[in-house]
């Protein structure tokens, strides 16, 4: 089962956290893992290269743990409301997707999120 958990700070999302395999097909052939991964990229280009953002991540192969921070996405980091709010809507937006996916694949993957203080 694939776990991803969501951190937000005052309800600002700026951090996820993924770990495991769905395990609802091989690997190569899991159309689950691929739309989690090619959705994950997503995010961290988008942040990364179209708004000229730090993002932070770390991405194990081997255990298919994954953690992505958006330092940016919270107001201590970043002076421009306009980026925080982009940045923390695309992970709040990833979370709901995911949210939906969840309805159909609920064996496979699990969806949480966290309210930091």
């Amino acid at each position: 089962m694939i776990k991803i958990t969501f951190y937000k700070r005052d309800g600002v999302y700026y951090r996820f956290h993924e770990t495991g395999h769905s395990g609802l097909a091989e690997a190569g052939d899991d159309v689950l893992c691929s739309a989690i991964s090619a959705m994950t990229m997503l995010i961290i280009n988008t942040v990364e290269v179209s708004w000229a953002s730090d993002i932070e991540y770390n991405i194990d192969d081997e255990t298919a743990d994954i953690t992505v921070t958006a330092p940016e996405a919270l107001p201590e980091n970043c002076s421009d409301e306009r980026k925080q709010y982009a940045i923390s809507g695309l992970f709040q937006s990833y979370f709901l997707q995911l949210m939906d996916l969840t309805e159909e694949y609920y064996e496979y993957l699990s969806v949480d999120e966290v309210e930091e203080m």
